[in-house]
């Protein structure tokens, strides 16, 4: 039944369409399923058949300041981590032995590796290439009769962490494997290396056969069973074989019930498994499946995401009560809640799920690395005024140096940050159902697929989005044919506007839908899409009404002056505290009955060196007035004090302040008290003040 309401939603949006001159445009909710693509493998029957597919890894090329962000972090630590990392040693490596013995056998290589082949995939570059190879040779040439492949020592529980060890001891963790297939998938599809296919299934044949009492034992591989679904799904589709569906089923039976809801409070279990329940429903065909990542989604947002920057406090797991904006989330959660939206994406067509990968994607991610990505920080917060080495437990969960930028520590987010980009970059465009394309999420690139009956296509997409609300794409076609091309319309966007070929088209689309262009292609056929961005703002009343201020895809921060300073590291790779050097306790001075009149929208050069995520170069500021508020400062651990109910009464003169992106700040207050007019407002209570440049 659930499957009929979807066909039957698109239906109804069908009804607004226009007819342009040898076009049909179509307002949709998304690509209608009926119609398979026989150009690349959907999902195979009894599946349901979703209305994205994801494109091969070479088939997008970024361009412009996503490029920027994808050569910044080759460039930097991520690309020189075999050089950094004990983990990545080839001396002695259990990922490389082909009887599985040695050492460093756990997550780390395989977290690294998923980033770094694949944007060496994206970038074709050889070098990197060749040493993905190396590593994917090893795990390859390790399978062992029984099927099973990788260290040894993972059989009985090996590696990892103390308590992961002590856990699993005499017992399989397959935790580490999971990573792996996702490298050996995104292998096969940039290689089509035939012996990928076998290796899985001689795998998941070994997998079938252990028995249900003795299989996903462990915190790890229980909570993240749901990657191990997702790649035997992949591999089912490309063999048919019916036994894996039956490895399904006894996966999702033996991993968390994350279709009960929100049953773990580790950020990164939550960011990468709130999907299990939408991604199994496409077996089961269940609506309460299908719904379960929305629920999941919603449910973690209400008790501990009531922040901008599509995250939730989790410093490294929730806690009741601590949901104030200077709770943190990893950087590894932020990777993963952008991969899960991606995935989510492909498996529903709700485009509410690339808004939300833009969000974190924008206003969370470039905010835990350096700008020239030599850096990064095991945790972040939407509130940060500091990012010093001194431990800020218990105001934040984790103890120690967690909000230091260092690129030799942080063990699981210095190896796994690495496939936020690259994942993003693989994303932007998607094949349909019915032999089409999709731009669903927006970013300056180029794409080279197949369309309508085998023929390649190659579009350009020119943008600086989401600095600017214009898109311009070029179709390129080998020769004239038509298809359904698919612009997603972002939730925040009213009003978009359509040129063709510079004619404008009467459409009315709404927020979270696509714009289904249907037409004979011919080479150079231009559309442009406008996507006007207003400056809104967001009330956070379960955070003492704070309120947060957007723009488009982009949420800003109070721009604080950053000053550096070194904190240990190596002289190639050094770690930095970074102090404020301007005041950042400040209150928003908003008109009450206009607020989005309350502010100037400035749009500044765009940096030379195409890095719109460093502080001091920001191409987008917004003016508005401001004042002091003298009571609110530092904790009693180091974090900007806790949020008090706004309005909040301060007789301090006013100023003007300039906010800029999240994710260009990397101290930043993301959620403001207001400051009440006149008398009616709350009077904020000091709390203890720490100075930030004591030691």
């Amino acid at each position: 039944m659930k499957h009929l309401i979807v066909i039957t939603i698109v239906i109804v949006l069908n009804i607004n369409f226009v007819f342009a001159k040898n076009s049909e445009i179509q307002v949709v909710s998304k690509p209608d399923t009926s119609v398979v693509n026989k150009n690349y493998e959907g999902n195979r029957a009894p599946l349901i058949y979703s209305p994205f597919i994801k494109l091969p890894p070479y088939a997008i090329k970024p361009n412009g300041w996503l490029k920027k962000q994808l050569q910044l972090q080759v460039e930097g630590f991520h690309g020189h981590l075999t050089e950094i990392s004990k983990y990545l040693n080839k001396e002695n490596n259990s990922w490389l032995a082909k009887d599985g013995s040695g050492e460093y056998g756990w997550e780390e290589v395989p977290y690294w590796l998923k980033g770094y082949s694949n944007a060496g995939y994206i970038l074709n570059d050889a070098g990197m290439q060749n040493e993905a190879k190396i590593w994917i040779e090893g795990a390859l040439n390790s399978q062992r009769p029984d099927g099973w492949f990788g260290p040894d020592k993972n059989q009985i529980g090996g590696f990892g962490t103390n308590k992961n060890m002590i856990e699993l001891k005499d017992k399989k963790d397959l935790w580490p494997n999971m990573v792996m297939l996702f490298v050996l998938q995104d292998y096969y599809e940039f290689s089509g290396d035939s012996r990928i296919i076998p290796f899985m299934t001689r795998y998941f044949q070994f997998l079938k056969s252990v028995p249900e009492d003795k299989f996903l034992l462990g915190h790890w591989p229980s909570m993240r069973g749901g990657d191990q679904l997702y790649s035997i799904y992949w591999l089912y589709n490309r063999t048919g074989d019916s036994w894996l569906l039956e490895l399904a089923q006894k996966v999702h039976r033996k991993t968390a019930r994350w279709d009960k809801g929100i049953i773990d409070n580790h950020n990164v279990n939550i960011a990468q498994a709130f999907r299990e329940p939408t991604v199994y429903s496409l077996q089961t065909k269940s609506s309460a499946n299908f719904n379960g990542a929305e629920r999941n989604w919603q449910q973690v947002r209400a008790m501990f995401g009531q922040v901008p920057g599509g995250m939730f406090g989790a410093d490294e797991r929730s806690r009741p009560g601590f949901i104030d904006p200077h709770q943190a989330v990893e950087t590894c959660g932020m990777v993963e809640m952008m991969l899960s939206c991606e995935i989510l994406l492909q498996v529903s067509g709700d485009p509410v799920w690339a808004d939300r990968c833009e969000d974190v994607a924008f206003n969370s991610f470039p905010a835990a690395l350096t700008a020239d990505y030599k850096a990064l920080r095991y945790l972040t917060a939407v509130n940060m005024v500091v990012s010093d080495a001194k431990s800020k437990s218990p105001g934040i969960l984790n103890k120690g140096p967690m909000f230091l930028m260092n690129p030799n520590k942080h063990r699981c987010c210095q190896h796994n940050f690495g496939h936020g980009w690259p994942y993003f970059i693989e994303n932007l465009w998607q094949a349909t159902a019915g032999n089409g394309l999709a731009a669903v999420i927006f970013a300056p690139s180029e794409v080279t697929a197949k369309v309508a009956d085998d023929v390649d296509v190659t579009i350009i997409e020119k943008t600086r989005y989401p600095f600017e609300d214009k898109i311009t794409f070029i179709i390129k076609p080998e020769k004239e044919t038509a298809f359904p091309l698919y612009l997603r319309i972002p939730g925040w966007c009213e009003k978009p506007v359509v040129v063709i070929n510079g004619s404008i088209q009467e459409i009315k689309a709404k927020p979270l839908s696509y714009i289904c262009i249907n037409r004979q292609w011919k080479s150079n056929d231009k559309i442009e899409l406008t996507l006007p961005m207003n400056i809104s703002i967001r009330q956070w009343k379960k955070n003492k009404n704070s309120i947060s201020v957007d723009r488009g895809p982009l949420t800003y921060s109070l721009q604080i002056n950053e000053k550096y300073v070194r904190n240990g590291g190596t002289d190639q790779w050094p770690a930095w505290e970074i102090y404020p050097a301007s005041p950042w306790n400040y209150g928003l001075v908003l008109n009450e009955k206009n607020p989005a009149a309350s502010f100037e929208f400035v749009q500044k050069d765009w940096p030379a060196d195409d890095q719109p995520f460093a502080a001091k170069s920001s191409p987008l500021q917004i003016k508005v007035r401001a004042k002091k508020i003298p009571q609110w400062q530092l904790d009693q651990y180091g974090l900007a004090g806790v949020l008090q109910d706004s309005p909040v009464l301060s007789n301090e003169p006013t100023e003007n302040v300039t906010l800029i992106p999240m994710g260009a700040a990397k101290l930043r207050i993301g959620s403001f008290p207001t400051i009440a007019e006149a008398s009616n407002g709350h009077k904020w209570i000091a709390s203890a003040a720490v100075d930030p440049n004591s030691k």
